[in-house]
């Protein structure tokens, strides 16, 4: 594979407005960071996973690229998941991705998507009662979600255990590199009512 290509789809990326300044190295780096979190729990990369959100590409453009495994990148909106499509496209691109645009809240109810991942993924997707109601339908039991944190908010009440109790996760503290990534653990099948109607989430999060 050309280890030119994410650079490449990543300055394209930024040249279309999907992804922040900074140097691109910044980026790589900062998704990195999701893989190294992983690592605390197992050495194997995961067999399939869902980036939620993916925007600009980051973290999973990055993540495809080092695992090399099953990924399906998630985005709600057109523009960004027809940029997704075409650097996917690409003659030297990796051949393990699907691009979903859907909402999540209705994508998760799908019966291929529903329960079907080892990992989900989320960099700004949303405050974290969003992030969770929104991802916890993909993941199966025994699954992880990887949170990226804000910098400078780590509030003890950020993570409700009683929130994360209703969904049927289990926070396992969070991982520092250059960032910091909150881990949770599905250990519940999810509940039908979870998660709420399209935009629910947002307008009424549950903690």
């Amino acid at each position: 594979m050309n280890s030119d290509w994410l650079p490449r789809a990543l300055e394209e990326s930024r040249a279309r407005g999907f992804l922040g300044p900074g140097p691109i190295t910044e980026h790589i780096e900062h998704a990195e960071g999701f893989i190294q979190a992983w690592g605390q729990l197992t050495p194997d990369p995961p067999k399939s996973w869902l980036d939620l959100g993916s925007g600009g590409g980051v973290p999973g453009l990055v993540l495809l690229q080092r695992w090399r495994t099953q990924v399906s990148l998630l985005d709600a909106m057109e523009k960004r998941a027809a940029f997704l499509r075409e650097v996917l496209a690409w003659p030297d691109a990796p051949h393990f991705a699907e691009v979903i645009c859907q909402r999540s809240e209705s994508a998760c109810r799908e019966p291929r998507l529903d329960s079907s991942f080892d990992l989900v993924v989320a960099r700004s997707f949303g405050k974290p009662a969003v992030t969770a109601e929104c991802a916890v339908r993909f993941l199966s039991v025994g699954g992880v979600l990887l949170v990226s944190e804000p910098p400078g908010d780590q509030s003890p009440d950020r993570w409700s255990e009683d929130g994360l109790r209703s969904l049927g996760l289990e926070s396992r503290g969070s991982f520092r590199s250059l960032a910091s990534y909150h881990i949770l653990v599905k250990c519940e099948p999810t509940v039908d009512r979870f998660p709420r109607p399209t935009g629910i989430p947002a307008k009424r999060p549950l903690w």
